[in-house]
């Protein structure tokens, strides 16, 4: 793979990591019509990497709350920061399992799987026009609905299912308000990625690579970072004003499109 390609790669990752149309899927459609053949440990480095860089954008976008957050955490005193935190941990918990129990099976769904994406955006786009009929309450995140929107959070890490999109979508299908379930949605992403991170860099994974293909991961997360940071302030505001089912619209086109390229 070499720089533009990544480049181009981050960009749309940058874009649909905030954006409801799955940037797993977004990516291995991009992959294949780019022609570029990223497999095994190198592809989910390449992953690794760029969610890094959106991780990266979220913690600058949502600084304030995330300071709070950890200030909330080790204050052990039970006030709404505390309480917040901790369902934050909770979301976590499903999402880590399934990354932990299932990781050779969830690597390989990372391979083209166009038929699969295909069908996955077109559930994200139903998904979406669902959540943007719900009715608009002042509804706060329980703990029991942190614990079903990480279940969301967990089943969108099949290459088509929008993390953000499933996880603000199930939020206001329990009646969170929209504004809420956006920001709940971006924050319980970030210990996670960063877990993963962790994780790729005990296992040795930066040591196997050469200097060329660093160029490129680190021509892909700059890319990824600086659209992320855009990406996301925007998609704050289109959730405010309920404009998801564009996106169920686009999600239905393309997912029908791979569906149909798979088939041909």
């Amino acid at each position: 793979m070499g720089v533009l390609e990544a480049i181009i790669i981050g960009i749309i990752q940058g874009l649909t990591e905030f954006l409801p149309v799955s940037s797993s899927g977004h990516i291995e459609l991009s992959k294949a019509i780019l022609n570029v053949e990223v497999e095994g440990e190198e592809n989910v480095m390449f992953t690794v990497v760029l969610h890094a860089a959106t991780a990266l954008s979220t913690i600058i976008i949502f600084r304030k709350d995330i300071l709070q957050i950890i200030s909330g955490l080790f204050q052990f005193k039970w006030n709404d920061d505390f309480k917040f935190a901790i369902k934050i941990l909770i979301s976590m918990f499903p999402a880590a399992f399934v990354g932990i129990v299932f990781n050779d099976v969830i690597d390989s769904f990372f391979n083209e799987q166009i038929l699969l994406v295909g069908l996955m955006l077109v559930i994200t786009g139903l998904l979406l026009f669902l959540a943007d009929r719900a009715k608009d309450t002042t509804k706060s995140v329980g703990f029991l609905n942190a614990f079903i929107i990480g279940i969301s959070q967990a089943i969108a890490i099949l290459p088509g299912i929008s993390r953000s999109g499933s996880t603000i979508a199930t939020a206001v299908l329990l009646g969170i308000d929209k504004a809420t379930a956006a920001r709940f949605s971006f924050l319980m992403v970030v210990p996670l990625i960063l877990g993963k991170m962790a994780k790729e860099l005990m296992d040795g994974g930066l040591a196997t690579y050469k200097p060329e293909e660093l160029t490129a991961y680190g021509s892909g997360f700059i890319a990824a970072f600086i659209v992320g940071l855009f990406a996301c302030t925007w998609m704050i505001s289109l959730v405010k004003k309920s404009q998801l089912k564009y996106f169920s619209f686009y999600c239905f086109i393309v997912g029908t499109l791979a569906i149909v390229h798979a088939a041909i």
